[in-house]
């Protein structure tokens, strides 16, 4: 591709922020979730780029028609593929694309197909706007996708902290887990957190049921714990796990964990499981299934006793499990493992996307 900002190149990432910034200077847009995507342009030649700098095309072939229809023959944008079924975001169906036959992608293409979001320009013609304040490619962006249909759509912004705050009470009811807030003044930094992201946190209390060793430390260090919670029929669903410890800490869970381990699997609610694991290559449900993203990364679980409660934050569900990992809060030596329920979860009313895709 002959293109003033040629692929690949790490997309301008974000930080965390407990709430919106306050005073003059920002514009907020609500946070998508989806897959990040830069999507490159030059004549007839189209590349998505991930996270990651790898090519996505193979995976989403439905939207590269739309693209080709509707953008500027030169240009370089970032921005979020999407699916939307049923009123909201389903990043499920998304992680179905990742699969390695093409006539599936292809099949789940016609049954559930993408759409795109942008919400900024790294490059448009012969120039070069990474070093342009955002407020002003903000604008080029609003310019160029002028009148764009379905399945592209431009993300909304508002400098009012007052109407982004109304999103973050209300857009989560439609699958958006926040919302982005980005200086007017900055230039696109690529591979920098420039923008911040403030995110929904809730608490929830779930059982141990397992954990998995680090990678560094088979037998010695924890790398995460496997949560549980109970379902109205009182059968134990897996929720998640929580991570991210120290060396210290995944050295002193081994041996905290390890009266836990004996006679675990004997009458474990999850025994079929891991009987299960190793045999098959399931969609992510089980504990032990197959990683969708790296298929040499070894998910193999070792049961617990049910006996241990932890309380540990999450910022939103994506069915009924955490969206991303949980971060450890405390144990909960006080609370008995029956009354880890689903029916402790926050529940956030659906809000309609076609309305946030509408201000688009």
């Amino acid at each position: 591709m002959d293109l003033v900002v040629p692929p690949p190149i790490a997309p301008m990432l974000s930080k965390r922020a407990e709430s919106l910034p306050e005073g003059p200077g920002w514009l907020f847009e609500p946070k998508w979730d989806g897959f990040r995507t830069l999507v490159f342009r030059d004549g007839d030649e189209i590349l998505l780029q991930s996270r990651d700098q790898k090519p996505m095309n193979r995976y989403f072939p439905e939207i590269i028609p739309h693209l080709l229809e509707q953008l500027p023959k030169k240009c370089v944008l970032d921005g979020e593929i999407v699916i939307a079924r049923e009123g909201a975001l389903d990043f499920e169906a998304l992680q179905l694309r990742i699969h390695p036959a093409a006539s599936r992608v292809k099949m789940l293409g016609e049954q559930m197909p993408s759409s795109m979001v942008f919400w900024d320009v790294l490059a448009l013609g012969d120039e070069d706007l990474k070093s342009v304040p955002f407020g002003d490619r903000r604008k080029r962006l609003e310019q160029i996708l002028v009148g764009v249909k379905p399945p592209i759509h431009i993300t909304p912004a508002t400098p009012d902290r007052a109407v982004a705050h109304d999103w973050f009470m209300r857009f989560e009811g439609a699958g958006l887990d926040g919302v982005m807030a980005k200086p007017i003044s900055g230039a696109y930094e690529p591979d920098k957190r420039s923008m911040f992201k403030i995110k929904h946190e809730r608490t929830c209390d779930c059982v141990v049921a397992g954990f998995r060793w680090h990678k560094n430390g088979k037998g010695t260090l924890v790398g995460s714990l496997l949560l549980g919670l109970y379902d109205k029929n009182n059968s134990l669903q897996f929720i998640g796990v929580t991570a991210s410890f120290t060396e210290k800490k995944r050295r002193e869970l081994a041996a905290f964990l390890e009266p836990y381990r004996e006679g675990a699997l004997e009458s474990h609610p999850w025994k079929d499981w891991a009987e299960w694991e190793g045999t098959h290559t399931g969609e992510g449900r089980r504990p032990g299934a197959t990683s969708r993203w790296n298929r040499d990364k070894d998910l193999s679980w070792e049961a617990l006793r049910t006996e241990l409660v932890v309380e540990v934050a999450y910022d939103h569900m994506q069915g009924t499990r955490f969206r991303h990992t949980a971060q450890f809060r405390r144990w909960r030596t006080d609370k008995p493992p029956a009354d880890c329920r689903f029916d402790q979860l926050e529940v956030t009313p659906p809000f309609e996307l076609s309305q946030i895709f509408a201000q688009g």
